[in-house]
């Protein structure tokens, strides 16, 4: 029995020794509620496609301690709504970098109903066991267009990767159109700062107009790559002293008339 025990206790950090070391294991969640247009999905789709391809990407892996690093692409939107786009990949080369971004890019799908990021910070803590890989770092970065709306609050979700070890950075896309004047918020960048990110070095790059994305995209990949934390300050907004994290529940609730049949 004690020796049955003790094989128990062992048997998972074996498995564990058998995964590819690297720098970072990447997860890369990105918002495809219907919130977005299909042009600005495309965009997305687009924008990572060239980040990960770009000259400083690939100079920030390949000046990495190991020189690799490990990632997956995945759109989400509901709370059980996850869509893998690129499954855990290692990331070295250049032709390992084009091909990730061939995936991406390969097609174009539909936007999905909802916002659970809650639903993907989840996901994402789970989708790290068992993907043969051992990160030095282990970061979930998450891209958005509006606040938490379905599924747990994103608060208990947050903690819960947190304790695990997690740093989760943000990319809020504070872009603005009819839809964003329904389901946004004007200080998604400050949601994200107090309900979203956390972990050491965790960050915010907000996105104000679809034409910096593909930049902003680049630099959030290099700092994260890199370890770096960058002095970043919020755009426009100054933080409150508290932070209402369920105003996207309240919002959707106000406006869930819009989705009602009559």
């Amino acid at each position: 029995m004690r020796c049955l025990l003790l094989c128990l206790l062992i048997l998972p950090n074996l498995l564990r020794a058998e995964d590819l070391e690297v720098d970072v294991e990447l997860f890369l969640a990105v918002d495809v509620s219907r919130s977005m247009s299909p042009a600005e999905l495309e965009i997305q789709r687009r924008g990572y496609a060239e980040a990960i391809t770009s000259p400083q990407v690939l100079d920030a892996i390949a000046h990495g301690l190991l020189g690799r690093i490990a990632v997956t692409y995945v759109e989400w939107a509901g709370e059980y709504s996850q869509r893998v786009i690129v499954p855990w990949t290692l990331l070295s080369t250049r032709e390992e970098a084009r091909a990730v971004a061939h995936q991406i890019t390969a097609r174009f799908d539909a936007g999905l109903r909802r916002t659970s990021i809650s639903g993907a910070l989840l996901y994402a803590a789970g989708d790290f066991e068992h993907n043969g890989f051992h990160g030095l770092r282990r970061v979930i970065d998450v891209s958005g267009d509006g606040p938490n709306n379905q599924g747990r609050p994103v608060t208990r979700a947050r903690d819960a990767a947190l304790e695990a070890g997690f740093i989760i950075n943000g990319l809020p896309l504070m872009t603005t159109d009819a839809l964003s004047q329904i389901w946004g918020i004007p200080d998604l960048d400050i949601y994200y700062q107090h309900c979203v990110i956390g972990g050491p070095g965790a960050f915010v790059i907000p996105v104000l107009d679809w034409d910096q994305f593909a930049n902003a995209v680049k630099r959030k990949l290099v700092l994260e790559i890199a370890g770096v934390t960058p002095q970043i300050q919020p755009v426009q907004f100054t933080p409150p002293v508290a932070y209402d994290c369920l105003i996207g529940e309240k919002m959707w609730e106000q406006n869930r008339a819009y989705f009602d049949i009559p």
